[in-house]
């Protein structure tokens, strides 16, 4: 599909929900106009709360929080799941061994570690990395874990029959095979990453989104907790793009392949 074409099927999405939005806040089709938009607010004025936050220069210093947790959890938690997921991968005895723990704890509520990790790391940006790192290490690891087990067997065997060391076979067998997954939880980790950051600001700090987002809801401001999460949506799916452009460069990338000639 043409990317202008695209594009524009994605703002017809966006412009029909508002609309549907406005009509259902605007008119008395479902009750009382004032009662649907306590709870609901309407879209102009969420645009415009919106509008005025990102131009006014406050929201910049809470996003920037924000913006700094989620990227040292995606990244320390990405990095994480990486290595453990090619070490578990490779070393069946050590996966088994750790099997029932790895899922034991990936079973824990993130929401009942997050009071835990503030009292561990203090009401700072670490409490809120913890709460993200937990989120998005299992997403990686698992993904990539299933990716490097996926290699054929018959692959493995031919790449050691024409003489691969460990080094070759990562490069050119096993990393092939993990990438397309790792980039699929990536872009799944991005967004999780984001929520432990905003419930950990949520739940206990002093500035943050989530912070914002709580400020405006413990005042019954339904239009700021909505210009809160839409601030919160452009911010993931910037980041998303980001990790989207990355991928396009490194699925363009491929161990180089000797030429052959048949004679």
């Amino acid at each position: 599909m043409n990317r202008f074409v695209l594009l524009a099927l994605q703002i017809l999405v966006a412009l029909v929900f508002l609309l549907i939005w406005h009509v259902v806040t605007s008119y008395p089709l479902f009750g009382e106009v004032k009662t649907i938009q306590f709870f609901f607010s309407t879209p102009g004025e969420v645009l415009a709360r919106t509008f005025k936050q990102l131009t006014g220069g406050e929201i910049y210093y809470h996003l920037g929080i924000t913006l700094t947790e989620t990227v040292l959890a995606f990244v320390i938690g990405s990095a994480a799941g990486i290595f453990f997921g090619f070490t578990f991968a490779r070393r069946e005895l050590l996966a088994a061994v750790f099997d029932p723990y790895i899922k034991a704890a990936n079973a824990l509520p993130r929401v009942v570690l997050a009071p835990i990790f503030a009292l561990w790391f203090g009401l700072g940006i670490w409490s809120k990395v913890a709460l993200g790192f937990t989120l998005v290490f299992f997403i990686v690891f698992f993904n990539v874990y299933q990716g490097v087990r996926e290699v054929s067997p018959t692959v493995l065997a031919n790449a050691r029959m024409l003489g691969m060391n460990e080094r070759q076979l990562f490069r050119h067998v096993y990393w092939p095979s993990a990438l397309t997954w790792m980039f699929s939880s990536l872009h799944t980790s991005v967004g999780f990453a984001l929520v432990g950051a905003v419930v950990g600001e949520y739940l206990g700090s002093s500035a943050g989104l989530g912070y914002k987002i709580h400020e405006a809801e413990s005042v019954f401001d339904v239009t700021g907790v909505f210009s809160g999460m839409l601030i919160l949506a452009i911010f993931v799916i910037a980041i998303d793009s980001l990790v989207t452009l990355v991928e396009k460069r490194l699925l363009v990338w491929r161990p180089g392949q000797s030429s052959t000639t048949t004679t």
